[in-house]
């Protein structure tokens, strides 16, 4: 509830104080009660409320009026039913009463105001009164919660503008405004109120960096806004007019949560008596609206897709070629990256993960940009930060940037129950180590933490450190499926690939060869993939790892061996040493795919050719096909699997946002 001051009555002249409408002020009759006194009664203008309280409750005496000990456990309480229209015209009148002698009076002239902030804290997209006594001080979350919220003005909304909309304090036009949030201040004051009183809008001075409030004025039908707060700008008096009267302010958030800042921001309107001009003001009244930022939020493969990013490298024609018929199929839009800018670095999937921030009135899509820093580090903020496109990234200050810091190690899982525990927009995945060693590596702390500040997708860190790369996109995904949980889990599976090709060679096709067609690369023939004992103890090793990763996402995201479906796949380690090695796809890795919808781009594996047709191809279809799925296998052997990686690497998605408002989860 807002707050006003303790108004103490004397007895030698008459007192004067402020009430704001829809707030009990606590009145203290007990301080200057005459000594001899033992009890009082009040009487007090119909305008006005007394309400006096105790335990147990006190009953009132049959001929209407009351009167009540002067018991200090006893609570008092004034409020006015309307704003005053002339200062003091409201009266309070306390009789302390004496075993002899008469009553002895306090009395005490009222001037009702009114003082209110309203904010969407019942989140329906619009800004409706709420009265002073709802309570705007506390943000809960579910789909009874209530609290405002602050969109980060992460896009840019002039293209001719080198900045985000949050790094300057300008408001372009009525598009700019639709990413702020808006706050109405009411006043309803007697006349000459204001020559006496100060109204102060302030924030935390530790929240002042991370919002910016611009305060609306209207001048001849023309709207200026002018910013009252923000960076080095924690308060602001404001200079309002007598009588009735409404103020609007447009609210920005300018910061994600973080391991910092845990997203809270207070916006406060303080009321000041300065009617003592030889004494510092006095604090009469306080009311608080508390905003969360909205989270940045990422989308898994089962959402659907909107748009495809890939990038034109040196003879990828015909990859291109593929992902745009798989792009065309499934109706989404291709966006491809020239040579000139992405400066011979097709890995799209690392250099970005799009994902979406929203408010109840505003979603919109935010690319969270890696701190990798290779030839596409100049794409996401020149080629997908725009107009109702937001960016954000975060830049360690402190140590290296690894190979696990691209975000072909970052993916979320479709939403999941746990248990009892809901994850209705899925957790996110990340690849770390096993354990620190010299030679380990993990995502930049930096990035976990803003992950994880985000609240409302739990990360679960995976041990992806085994691989060459080391990215969890090497070894999982997710594709839309009609039953069970509504989709599935892939792993690679070593075992599942031995097994087929068992099957094989003992159908009479041990000739057969994998890499058939494929210049430059020695092929390798069923019989002797078989009897590679080294092979063998390689992939018994990476079986192990992905089984660690099998177990623990079981686990964390509430799955079952129903829900998980192994696509035959096999691997090699490469390194100098013990303790080096490190694994990579022997063919291409399947796994790694692009996923639109129902139509799967998938890797060529180039396996062996058994009655004219790939033989691991046809394993893959019989899993996924009957689950309503399409898949198209694209050759990108020589541009992406050579230099260790895949379809999904080489490309990202934008991905349409859940219908799921995530400030009706509980975290």
């Amino acid at each position: 509830m807002a707050q006003g001051a303790v108004i103490r009555v004397a007895l030698e002249q008459p007192t004067h104080a402020v009430c704001v409408l829809g707030t009990k002020t606590q009145l203290d009759v007990f301080s200057s009660a005459p000594e001899d006194c033992t009890s009082f009664s009040i009487t007090a203008s119909p305008g006005v409320v007394v309400c006096v309280t105790r335990s147990p409750p006190v009953k009132k005496s049959p001929t209407g009026s009351s009167k009540w000990l002067l018991d200090p456990e006893l609570k008092v309480t004034v409020s006015t039913k309307a704003a005053s229209h002339s200062t003091g015209d409201q009266k309070v009148q306390i009789s302390y009463c004496r075993p002899k002698g008469p009553p002895v009076p306090a009395l005490l002239y009222l001037t009702g105001v009114e003082i209110s902030l309203h904010a969407d804290i019942s989140r329906t997209g619009k800004v409706k009164p709420t009265g002073a006594w709802k309570d705007q001080r506390t943000w809960t979350w579910g789909p009874r919660g209530q609290g405002a919220i602050l969109l980060v003005n992460c896009d840019r909304d002039n293209p001719k503008s080198s900045t985000l909309d949050c790094e300057d304090d300008v408001v372009l036009d009525h598009k700019d405004l639709q990413d702020m949030s808006l706050v109405t201040l009411s006043t309803q004051t007697p006349k000459d109120f204001f020559a006496k009183h100060q109204l102060v809008l302030h924030v935390a001075k530790s929240e002042m960096d991370k919002v910016r409030v611009f305060h609306a004025k209207r001048d001849k039908l023309i709207s200026k806004y002018e910013v009252i707060l923000g960076p080095q700008q924690p308060s602001y008096p404001l200079d309002l007019p007598d009588g009735q009267y409404k103020a609007d302010f447009y609210m920005e958030g300018l910061a994600f949560p973080d391991a910092s800042f845990p997203g809270l921001i207070s916006l406060t309107v303080s009321l000041l008596d300065t009617s003592n001009l030889e004494l510092p003001e006095v604090l009469v009244f306080q009311n608080s609206v508390v905003f969360r930022v909205a989270p940045w939020i990422m989308t898994p493969n089962t959402q659907p897709p909107q748009e495809v990013y890939v990038c034109r490298i040196f003879d990828n024609d015909d990859f291109l070629k593929s992902v745009s018929a798989l792009a065309k199929k499934a109706r989404c839009k291709l966006i491809i990256c020239p040579e000139e800018e992405n400066k011979d670095d097709q890995w799209m999937q690392d250099e970005m993960e799009i994902g979406y921030t929203q408010a109840p009135h505003k979603t919109l899509p935010v690319v969270f940009d890696s701190p990798r820093n290779r030839g596409l580090k100049e794409f996401p903020i020149q080629r997908v930060l725009g107009p109702d496109f937001g960016y954000v990234t975060q830049r360690p200050q402190t140590g290296l940037i690894t190979g696990l810091d691209g975000f072909g190690n970052l993916e979320v899982s479709p939403p999941v129950t746990v248990g009892e525990k809901k994850y209705p927009l899925g957790r996110i995945l990340i690849g770390n180590s096993s354990y620190p060693s010299p030679q380990s590596r993990e995502m930049h702390r930096v990035l976990q933490d803003f992950l994880g500040a985000q609240q409302v997708q739990a990360p679960v860190k995976l041990y992806s450190d085994w691989l060459y790369v080391g990215h969890v996109d090497e070894f999982l995904s997710f594709v839309p499926a009609p039953d069970r949980k509504g989709f599935r889990l892939l792993l690679p599976s070593p075992s599942s690939c031995y097994k087929l090709f068992q099957e094989q060679q003992q159908e009479g096709h041990g000739e057969a060869e994998l890499f058939e067609g494929i210049k430059r690369k020695k092929q390798q023939k069923i019989k002797d993939i078989l009897s590679n004992k080294k092979l063998r103890d390689h992939n018994s090793y990476v079986e192990r790892c992905i089984d660690w990763n099998r177990e623990l996402l079981k686990r964390e995201l509430g799955l079952e061996e129903g829900d998980i479906i192994d696509l035959p796949q096999l691997f090699k380690l490469m390194g100098n040493s013990r303790k080096s090695l490190k694994a990579e796809a022997l063919f291409p890795n399947m796994v790694n795919m692009l996923v639109l919808g129902k139509h799967l781009g998938i890797p060529k594996p180039f396996g062996p050719i058994i009655n004219g047709r790939c033989c691991l191809e046809e394993k893959v279809r019989s899993l996924l096909e009957p689950l309503g799925l399409h898949c198209t296998f694209i050759d990108d052997f020589c541009d992406y699997h050579i230099l260790h990686g895949e379809v999904h690497c080489g490309t990202n998605v934008r991905r349409k946002p859940f219908s799921f408002k995530w400030w009706h989860m509980v975290p």
